[in-house]
C-alpha cells in the first residue's frame, strides 16, 4: 500500500507528522507532497526538522495568489504527481485550498481520498475554509473526525455512517509528543517574564486584519490588553503586511513600548508551544490554537463570531467572544481575576489518533489493487 499525503501550510504538517510516523510503523509507504501554498520549503525547513518530518518527495511551489489561482496551481501539480505515482489512496488534512484541490484531483482520477479532520463546521460560508471543508468531505471516501459533533454534522449532510470514523485529533498527537521538549525551552524567559504572567496573542483572519478600519480597532484592543497584562504577539506575515499597508506598524515601534504588545517574528513550532503552554491567557482568531489550549488548560479567548471547533468550548478552556473590543477585554478581566472553569480533555485526544488512522487505512485500503 502506498499513500500520498498532501500538506500546504504549517498547520497541515503538525497533523501530517504523526501520520507519517504511524504509517511507517504500520509498513505503509508514504509519498509526501508539499504544495508550498503558504511557505517555501527552504523557509520552513526548521519547522520540518522540529517535527521530524522527512523531506517532501514533491514540492509544487504554488506560492501566494488568489483562491482561484492557488487552487488551480495545486490541481495542476497534483494531477502530475498522482498520474506518476498511482497511489493506493490520498490523505488530505485540514481545510486549506491545497486540501480541496488535492481531493478534487484524486477523486476525478478514481483514487480513494481520506480526509483527516473531517466534519468540522462553522456554518459561516463567508469563510473560505468552510467551503473547503464541505467540498472536501463531499468527495472523500473516508472521513476521520476529531469529535462526535463532527460525526453528527456529516450525518446531517447525508454522509453514510460507514464512511465516518471518529479517531481523535492528530494535531494533539504532535502536541503531546513534543510538549516536554517545548516546555524545556522556556521561551517566556527570553522576554523577561515568569510563567503565567503574560498573554499570548495571534491575529491573522481576514475579518480581523484586512479591513484597515477593523485593524485599527484591533490594534487599539491590543494596546488595552497590554495595559492589563504583558503581551507577546508572534505576527503572521499577513498581519505584518496589513499593519504596514495601513500605517499602523509604527505604533508598535513607538518610544513608549510598554504600552504595546511585543511584536515578534513568527515562531517555530516548539517555541510557539512553549510560549503557549505557560501563558496566563491566549487571545486568538486561530482554529488550531483553540484545540491546543483545550489540552494545555490555558484560558483561550477566540475573537470570532463563530468557531468550527466548538468541542473546545465544551472542554472549558475556550470562550468565543464577539469582535467588539469591550467584550474581549471584559472576558480577559474575568480570567485575570481568577475565574475558574472545569477543564475536560475531549475524548480520544490522547496522542494515538495517527495509530488509529493507520489501522483503519490498512483495513479499508489494504487489499486495493
Amino acid at each position: 500500500m502506498r499513500i500520498v499525503c498532501v500538506g500546504g501550510a504549517r498547520p497541515n504538517f503538525v497533523k501530517i507528522a504523526p501520520l507519517i510516523r504511524a504509517f511507517d510503523r504500520a509498513g505503509i509507504r508514504t509519498f509526501l507532497v508539499h504544495t508550498g501554498q503558504h511557505y517555501d520549503y527552504a523557509l520552513s525547513e526548521a519547522f520540518f526538522r522540529e517535527l521530524k518530518i522527512p523531506r517532501p518527495d514533491s514540492f509544487l511551489r504554488v506560492g501566494s495568489g488568489t483562491h482561484a489561482e492557488m487552487t488551480a496551481k495545486v490541481m495542476m501539480g497534483m494531477e502530475r504527481v498522482l498520474l506518476k505515482t498511482r497511489p493506493t489512496g490520498v490523505v488530505v488534512v485540514g481545510d486549506v485550498n491545497s486540501t480541496l484541490a488535492a481531493a478534487l484531483v484524486a477523486s476525478k482520477l478514481g483514487i480513494p481520498v481520506a480526509h483527516v479532520e473531517a466534519g468540522l463546521r462553522s456554518f459561516d460560508s463567508s469563510m473560505p475554509e468552510e467551503i473547503n471543508r464541505r467540498l472536501t468531505d463531499a468527495v472523500s471516501d473516508l472521513l476521520f473526525t476529531t469529535c462526535r459533533e463532527a460525526d453528527r454534522n456529516l450525518l446531517d449532510e447525508s454522509v453514510s455512517r460507514s464512511r465516518i470514523f471518529f479517531v481523535g485529533n492528530a494535531m494533539i498527537d504532535s502536541l503531546l509528543t513534543h510538549l516536554p521538549e517545548a516546555r524545556a525551552r522556556a521561551v517566556w524567559e527570553r522576554f523577561g517574564l515568569p510563567p503565567r504572567s503574560y498573554a499570548t496573542i495571534t491575529m491573522h483572519r481576514p475579518s480581523n486584519v484586512d479591513d484597515p478600519r477593523r485593524l485599527r480597532e484591533v490594534v487599539g484592543m491590543l494596546e488595552r490588553i497590554q495595559s492589563r497584562i504583558p503581551s507577546i504577539l508572534p505576527a503572521h506575515p499577513r498581519t505584518i503586511r496589513a499593519l504596514r499597508k495601513s500605517g499602523l506598524l509604527r505604533r508598535f515601534s513607538s518610544r513608549d513600548s510598554s504600552r504595546k504588545p511585543q511584536l515578534i517574528e513568527p515562531l517555530g513550532y516548539l517555541d510557539f508551544i512553549s510560549l503557549l503552554s505557560e501563558a496566563k491567557a491566549v487571545v486568538t482568531d486561530s482554529g488550531g490554537i483553540q484545540e491546543e489550549c483545550a489540552v494545555l488548560g490555558v484560558p483561550c479567548l477566540t475573537v470570532r463570531p463563530n468557531t468550527e471547533r466548538s468541542i473546545t468550548q465544551w472542554a472549558g478552556a475556550n470562550r468565543l467572544v464577539s469582535e467588539k473590543p469591550v467584550e474581549v477585554l471584559a472576558a480577559l478581566d474575568e480570567i485575570l481575576r481568577g475565574r475558574r472553569v472545569v477543564l475536560r480533555r475531549p475524548p480520544l485526544w490522547d496522542g494515538r489518533t495517527a495509530e488509529r488512522i493507520a489501522s483503519i487505512l490498512q483495513r479499508e485500503w489494504g487489499n486495493a489493487k
